[in-house]
């Protein structure tokens, strides 16, 4: 090891040496010695001085001198060096490390090109891998997560949270391969009694997978909630408030734009809320570029509070001061989502409803609102909140802002007119093994039959091609259909003869709207909220026949269907009858159910009663249509 005086004698004579020297030996000592000395800025100018006197191979001096750069904070001098690095060597991701570091610390998003990402992704190193996290990681659009994820998995087996994490984009592009494998291992992980790996998963992408009731409540990746301290819930309820002659109820969402799903499913309902017993809130923190020209449609939905832009206590603050006496979240552990806010005092009443279909783990709710079919009183010790049970089904529908699509013509949309035609049109990511499975073996025991299924994107496409294929369907079985705007993709349902439910992660607002469209829905009974909804629908429009016990009852019953076109005109003809007199699409009746609901709430919050599960009465039966075919 060298002395510090020694180092000072060698840094003096290779300075002395390098403006008369011819080579770039003397400039690269110099670099070793000056960053020895931890002096990284001047270390990098003698690499970089290196490497311009020309030596057989400058390329490693110039990058180490331009990482050193990096390292020293001379952005300019690094990023010049890295652009130059970069044209001359495209391949290599060294330089764009550099690149790609440099635009993120000084917020140069034009830096951060695909070229640029790509190659970070590309890359074996570490470093380069965990920077293209900071990158893409968040993209559920980018397909080039799945090599990244993968990488980082293998050079790193026993992080959990990488691990679900490529699970999640693996959902999103079908990669069956992974999931076929990852799944695999942690059932096997979980039949040995480790379940650590749950608690790295998101409580959403948990049900995609699984349907057991108390492991959902063990994926508990929460971004920001700090779950709710046990005494919590009772110092909320004892907190002196003042209720008045109208119950008020705020609604939490940043799902309050027109196009979005939970609208099409509740606008009616807010419409219907009666203002004379009911004040109504809406806190809104939807994205200021979705509510777009949604002005003329918010005006209906009630007043709206803005909170986008408000800190967590600001929002909370701004609800107390408006004497909430019921706080409806409807968001729980779904994107975007501020269940956060719950976990403060806001209202004696908190409620969970309609966006994440199971408990919300951690989120202080008194109650959450189902139905018999999703919430059965077997599910009650797998849930913190107490059961509000409406009569006929917990989601509600508007029957008003879209209309009902007439006859489609096969033809358009490329399907054969003589066979019979299955359709899919569920978030590709609810395309689990197991429900593809049990697609294929329908397929298969009716080679006349096809899907016509909803993939976006070619990895997408290909994998779930792949699938299917190895699962003995036959090629000309499948269809893909594209995405399309809501209105056009409404119009071309009524092309199939019948729609297929995914498993265990049913649809939700997708199966009413295959139901509007009056395509009959099968699906087979579930074992957790996600995977019970299409039976609760699909007894709200009066088809519980549609209902499989099981996979082997669901494949007998599709089969069944393929034979027997009468029976299909029966099924949609019941669905055209029912559309405007039965409650799955009754908005007013189910907003009279949910005011009664609430009613009960506060009258127990009122009394200083804690919650307690509950059954809300139906009304009479409607005699007349609530609206005209």
């Amino acid at each position: 090891m060298f002395s510090a005086e020694r180092y000072s004698e060698v840094l003096t004579l290779l300075a002395g040496l390098m403006p008369e020297a011819t080579n770039h030996r003397p400039a690269e000592l110099l670099g070793e010695t000056l960053l020895k000395l931890g002096m990284v800025g001047e270390a990098a100018e003698a690499f970089e001085h290196a490497g311009l006197k020309g030596p057989p191979q400058p390329y490693p001096l110039l990058l180490k001198a331009a990482r050193l750069y990096l390292d020293a904070g001379r952005m300019d001098k690094a990023l010049s060096l890295a652009v130059q690095l970069n044209r001359h060597q495209p391949g290599d991701p060294a330089p764009a490390f550099i690149i790609a570091s440099i635009g993120l610390k000084a917020g140069q998003p034009g830096l951060l090109v695909d070229s640029i990402k790509n190659l970070l992704v590309d890359s074996d190193d570490p470093e380069h891998l965990k920077l293209a996290v900071q990158l893409i990681g968040d993209d559920l659009r980018n397909a080039r997560n799945l090599t990244l994820f993968a990488k980082l998995r293998r050079l790193y087996p026993d992080d959990p949270f990488i691990r679900t994490t490529l699970i999640g984009f693996a959902r999103e592009f079908c990669d069956y391969p992974i999931l076929l494998g990852e799944e695999q291992a942690l059932r096997a992980e979980i039949a040995a009694g480790d379940t650590r790996a749950l608690a790295a998963e998101t409580p959403h992408y948990n049900l995609m997978w699984c349907g057991d009731e108390a492991l959902n409540r063990l994926a508990t990746n929460i971004t920001g909630l700090v779950p709710f301290a046990a005494d919590a819930p009772a110092r909320r309820r004892t907190k002196p408030h003042a209720f008045g002659d109208r119950i008020r109820v705020g609604y939490l969402s940043n799902d309050f734009w027109a196009d979005h799903a939970t609208m099409r499913l509740m606008r009616g309902v807010l419409k219907a809320h009666d203002l004379d017993r009911f004040d109504v809130t809406l806190y809104c923190h939807t994205p200021e570029r979705f509510i777009g020209g949604d002005a003329a449609a918010r005006a209906e939905w009630g007043r709206i509070t803005r909170i986008e832009s408000m800190a967590d206590d600001e929002a909370i603050a701004t609800m107390q001061r408006d004497g909430i006496d019921v706080l409806v979240d409807l968001k729980g552990h779904t994107a975007g989502s501020r269940s956060r806010l719950m976990n403060a005092p806001v209202a004696p009443v908190h409620v969970a409803w309609l966006g994440f279909p199971g408990s919300s783990v951690g989120v202080d709710c008194d109650y959450v609102i189902g139905d018999r079919f999703v919430l059965p009183d077997s599910a009650r010790p797998h849930y913190h909140e107490k059961f509000c049970r409406m009569p006929e089904s917990y989601q509600p529908n508007d029957p008003w802002t879209r209309s009902v699509p007439g006859p489609a013509a096969r033809r358009a949309f490329g399907l054969p007119t003589d066979r019979f035609v299955f359709s899919a049109f569920n978030s590709q990511r609810k395309n689990s093994p197991k429900g593809i499975g049990l697609w294929a073996r329908v397929l298969v025991a009716n080679p006349e039959a096809v899907l016509w299924l909803m993939v976006d994107g070619t990895h997408a496409r290909n994998a779930t091609a792949d699938f299917l294929r190895r699962a003995g369907v036959r090629s000309d079985q499948f269809i893909f259909a594209p995405k399309m705007p809501y209105a056009s993709h409404l119009a071309r349902v009524p092309a199939a003869d019948i729609g297929l439910d995914s498993f265990p992660y049913n649809g939700h607002t997708t199966t009413s709207d295959m139901l509007w469209a009056g395509l009959p829905v099968v699906t087979r009974k579930g074992t957790n909220f996600a995977s019970r909804v299409s039976e609760s629908l699909l007894n709200a429009i009066g088809l519980p026949e549609l209902v499989a016990e099981d996979a082997d009852a669901f494949v007998a019953l599709c089969s069944a269907l393929v034979s027997d076109s009468d029976r299909v005109s029966r099924l949609r003809q019941t669905i055209a009858d029912n559309r405007f007199i039965a409650p799955l699409f009754d908005a007013e009746r189910f907003c009279r159910h949910l005011e009664c609901g609430y009613r009960h709430m506060v009258e127990r919050a009122r009394a200083g009663l804690p919650p307690e599960h509950f059954d809300v009465p139906a009304l009479a039966p409607r005699t007349a249509p609530f609206r005209a075919s």
